[in-house]
């Protein structure tokens, strides 16, 4: 029987992360190479993947990916493979949130009677198909092996709806309204983890949701303020507040654990 300490180690494995060059997702690979393993830094540009894959602690590698692109991930497994022999853990990290070009525009075209069908699909295609496809070719890896941890992350906005005065600046203007696409996909990363959790469970791969609150990255004050009068903590989540739950869930301190949603809101979703 594993010690206390070592049923969180990740030494010697190999884990995925996507969306890696993001805040969240540099910090999902700072915190899985100080456990101990062997990062592939996952993103569009591969040049500033490999970059950062030299500053992790562990033997690591950056590869360039669209996951949108079964072909393109199908060269980043066998890239893998290659190079490791194996593939542990899979972090489903990437996602884009709407940006829209004219702010001016912003407040109008955010809100659903008018937000644009391309958006729409465009979310659903880094979100939710991306995550499928990942699942599907790197996942199958684990699956043949017997072994693996997939990590999906989702949002609490998959968990509740969106509260639109948290964008209302203190004049009770309001510039922006949050859309439907992210917590529509991000609900159906829940969703997608039960059934990959079922469909896998024999085969020793284990899916868990990881749901993260709000970070706290550069917003307006008003902002910041009406998301921490909303939270029990009384504060945005920081970068780091995840590293903890992530590492459990890839480890083998998990390891009954499947088709779950580990929350991390600082208690946002109980009110």
């Amino acid at each position: 029987m594993s010690k206390f300490p070592d049923i969180f180690s990740l030494d010697n494995k190999v884990a995925v992360v996507t969306g890696a060059l993001g805040l969240i997702g540099r910090n999902h690979c700072k915190a899985l190479s100080e456990a101990g393993a062997n990062i592939i830094v996952c993103d569009l540009n591969e040049d500033e993947c490999n970059k950062f894959a030299r500053s992790l602690e562990h033997k690591s590698i950056g590869i360039g990916a669209d996951i949108t692109v079964k072909d393109s991930i199908k060269i980043a497994n066998d890239s893998i493979l290659k190079q490791f022999g194996r593939l542990d853990i899979l972090v489903n990290n990437a996602a884009i949130n709407d940006m829209f070009e004219n702010p001016q525009a912003a407040a109008k075209q955010s809100m659903f009677e008018n937000y644009p069908l391309d958006m729409w699909q465009k979310s659903f295609n880094v979100n939710v198909t991306g995550m499928f496809l990942c699942s599907q070719i790197f996942g199958s890896v684990m699956a043949e092996r017997g072994y693996g941890s997939i990590i999906n992350i989702a949002s609490t906005y998959g968990i509740v709806a969106p509260d639109q005065s948290l964008y209302k600046k203190p004049d009770g203007t309001q510039t922006f309204f949050k859309s439907p696409a992210y917590p529509v996909t991000k609900g159906a990363v829940i969703s997608f983890t039960k059934f990959l959790a079922s469909y896998w469970g024999g085969k020793g791969v284990r899916v868990n949701t990881l749901t993260p609150g709000g970070v706290e990255n550069n917003q307006e004050e008003y902002f910041i303020n009406n998301y921490s009068n909303k939270t029990p903590l009384g504060r945005m989540a920081q970068p780091t507040d995840f590293k903890g739950a992530l590492i459990f869930l890839a480890s083998d301190a998990s390891n009954y654990m499947t088709g779950a949603n580990l929350v991390v809101d600082g208690g946002w979703t109980t009110w």
